[in-house]
């Protein structure tokens, strides 16, 4: 990894113009945090936007940031009426005047340096898009539940923007940082993805010879949903969508993708084999409640013993809707065309 290991990020930073992109739909709750983090970057402030794509939003959302615009004219606002977010990602590249360009979830709330962190690794390393770790947090009982079962490996497998501890190359980052020419380069986001647009860019990317640096250096907190059911839908849609990128790229395939749809199979086999009063069906069911379990307990020991009642239910949710959003998928989209190749690569494809 050809990567500078000045500790005076600052003083060793290249200064060029950035732009910051914040999709937004109806986030009363969080934009206003979301953007003071950005406002308050120890990135100078001349060198620096923040652009925020609304998809029309029907609560205060907009009305707070026309409050924002008035103080700090570093602040831009444009519509997607459209409310879908690769559109939103690619009104903000059309209109941004950065050299390099960062995309932060309304969510978030980004770490100080979390601009010259970005911009740093991109000037001193070979990557062409870096990223950080995404801290989830919560804001209630349940959604402190989700937040803990999102740093273990149990719930999120190895999609380590969640959780890693030192820098590596993966396939694929949360939000992440470019330059400009290269999302002019690879034509934007591809508009026909509704979720998961930015892994099949970062697929893309990578065919195109780019290399995906992620890095604990570039951390922001991000606020998990509240709802169970809304966590559901989420893990579902997720699911389905991977579905779409297999298909239309079939060597975006991992191993690690096929494991949830087969155990929600499998469970289903197992009831049809309860039914029929043969216990050799209680064997799955009974392994995953015991590693479930187990999980559970580690995260309760460190989090509180009160979470052990529910944290079984959130690693439920993860890895069941997946699963059944990924068969959905398969019924929606069709089969992806797989030839032994491709079986044998998603054996070593690193996320």
């Amino acid at each position: 990894m050809n990567i500078n290991k000045s500790k005076n990020v600052k003083d060793n930073n290249k200064l060029v113009f950035v732009s910051v992109i914040v999709p937004m739909y109806n986030e009363e709750l969080y934009i206003n945090n979301c953007l003071l983090s950005l406002i308050n970057q120890d990135y100078p402030k001349d060198y620096y936007e923040i652009i925020v794509i609304d998809g029309n939003s029907t609560d205060n959302s907009r009305e707070i940031i026309n409050s924002l615009i008035k103080k700090y004219h570093s602040i831009k606002i444009y519509d997607n009426l459209k409310r879908i977010t690769p559109i939103s990602f690619n009104i903000g590249i059309e209109k941004s005047r950065g050299e390099i360009i960062i995309f932060v979830g309304a969510h978030a709330i980004c770490e100080k340096d979390y601009i010259s962190q970005c911009v740093y690794l991109l000037n001193n390393s070979d990557a062409s898009n870096v990223g950080g770790i995404q801290n989830a947090i919560g804001s209630n009982y349940t959604s402190n539940a989700v937040s803990y079962a999102m740093t273990s490996p149990f719930g999120v497998g190895n999609a380590y923007y969640h959780f890693s501890k030192k820098e590596r190359y993966v396939d694929s980052v949360w939000g992440g940082a470019f330059k400009k020419e290269t999302l002019e380069k690879l034509n934007g986001f591809n508009e026909n993805y509704i979720k998961m647009q930015d892994y099949e860019l970062n697929y893309r990317l990578r065919k195109m010879g780019g290399k995906i640096l992620l890095s604990p250096k570039i951390r922001c907190n991000y606020f998990v949903r509240k709802s169970l059911n809304i966590f559901w839908k989420q893990y579902f849609i997720y699911g389905m969508w991977k579905v779409k990128g297999i298909v239309d790229h079939p060597d975006l395939l991992a191993f690690r993708h096929l494991i949830p749809p087969t155990f929600v199979i499998a469970l289903l086999f197992s009831i049809i084999l309860l039914f029929c009063k043969l216990k050799i069906g209680v064997i799955i069911p009974a392994s995953y409640i015991i590693i479930n379990l187990l999980f559970s307990a580690k995260i309760s020991i460190k989090k509180g013993f009160k979470y052990f009642i529910i944290l079984p239910v959130v690693f439920a949710i993860m890895n069941i809707s997946w699963g059944v959003g990924f068969l959905f998928g398969l019924k929606k989209y069709g089969m992806p065309k797989i030839n032994t190749k491709i079986i044998i690569n998603s054996f070593n494809n690193i996320k």
